[in-house]
């Protein structure tokens, strides 16, 4: 089963970033820089098709990866993640392990202030567990993503009009349209820590675009789980911006959203 990893960069010398990252499959990069270029050249044994584009936010840079995929399986990736050296073997395991699984979430070590997940076995990934996973942890079957019809968000993620919340959306829509995902414990590589392009702290933006994420995902349930979050994470992120006020921001994300949608704004 041939494998691509699909990466999303920004400004990078696409030929440093294939050795920092450890490529040893066939990959796609797509580098957002101030010019449009393209070029193919080996890396040890693979392939690599870099495209570079004038653009903004990663969703795109995901979406033009994939539209381009023409693999059997795809591992999304950033430039920051450092793959271990048998991932494609590890990954192609895993698969065949669960012939029925259109998705696999693998594990990706992080530094400890961006962890939000950890899977310790196998699991199915359901509607209440599916939104702690980043992109960089999915490998997906290109025939079942193209035949659903499903690529990420321009709304949300690095260089969008919101923040972060992209990953949550796509795995959202692939649940919709009946894919199955599985979470595996194997280990596919590490994160070089460096500070996040769209974080910057726990600011009115933050709760607001968070409010703006919510109404996507979950609908009229968005208000009761925004309370939910903030209560479960108050010490964390409302030291600054106190919980009423944090709850009242993500409440106008929310139903600016719903007012939009319905035609009053």
């Amino acid at each position: 089963m041939s494998l691509q990893v699909l990466v999303a960069a920004m400004g990078q010398n696409v030929h440093s970033l294939a050795e920092q990252m450890n490529l040893k499959s066939n990959a796609i990069i797509i580098n957002q820089d101030d010019y449009f270029g393209y070029e193919e050249f080996t890396h040890g044994e693979a392939k690599i098709k870099a495209y570079t584009f004038a653009e903004r936010g990663v969703g795109l840079s995901r979406n033009n990866a994939l539209l381009r995929a023409d693999s059997d399986i795809v591992l999304f990736s950033d430039e920051d993640i450092v793959l271990n050296s048998s991932y494609p073997e590890m990954i192609a395991k895993e698969f065949k392990l669960f012939p029925h699984a259109d998705i696999i979430l693998f594990n990706v070590f992080v530094d400890e202030r961006r962890s939000t997940y950890r899977n310790l076995e196998h699991k199915r990934v359901r509607w209440f567990n599916y939104g702690r996973y980043p992109a960089y942890s999915i490998a997906a079957r290109v025939k079942s993503l193209h035949e659903a019809n499903i690529t990420f968000s321009l709304l949300f993620g690095g260089g969008a009009k919101y923040s972060n919340g992209e990953d949550s959306l796509f795995l959202r829509d692939c649940l919709k349209k009946g894919l199955k995902i599985y979470g595996s414990p194997v280990n596919i590589g590490r994160e070089i820590y460096r500070e996040s392009t769209w974080f910057q702290g726990y600011n009115e933006k933050f709760f607001y675009d968070r409010g703006v994420l919510y109404h996507f995902l979950y609908g009229r349930m968005a208000k009761l789980l925004a309370l939910r979050f903030l209560l479960a994470k108050k010490g964390e992120i409302c030291q600054e911006i106190k919980l009423k006020q944090a709850y009242r921001l993500m409440k106008s994300g929310i139903e600016q959203k719903l007012e939009f949608e319905e035609g009053r704004i």
